[in-house]
């Protein structure tokens, strides 16, 4: 795919209390910009349940547009919550804007 992707940037946490909204926005961004996707969570301290969903509902989305989801610089944290939960099978977690492009072929 060699596709421009968007880049989402998330900051702070995404919880049961914002995870409806970032949901929104993430899904506005595919349907605006294409379903080429990265999520760049290096601003992002902590990630419920309710977080893991928004990144699983937006991942199908991308994917059943043609596209995909990849995750950028995800904090320990929050790296380790998307690993134990399998999601990193899922979504490709990067670590460099160059390696979540590549996803791209851009």
């Amino acid at each position: 795919m060699s596709a421009i992707p968007f880049t989402y940037a998330a900051t702070g946490r995404i919880d049961a209390s914002n995870a409806p909204s970032v949901e929104a926005e993430l899904l506005a961004a595919i349907e605006t910009s294409g379903p080429a996707l990265i999520i760049d969570l290096s601003g992002l301290g902590y990630m419920s349940s309710a977080g893991l969903r928004v990144m699983l509902v937006a991942a199908k989305r991308a994917k059943a547009a043609g596209g995909k989801a990849v995750i950028l610089g995800a904090q320990p944290a929050v790296a380790e919550v998307l690993k134990m939960s399998g999601f990193d099978r899922i979504i490709p977690l990067t670590d460099s804007e160059s390696a979540a492009r590549a996803h791209f072929g851009s």
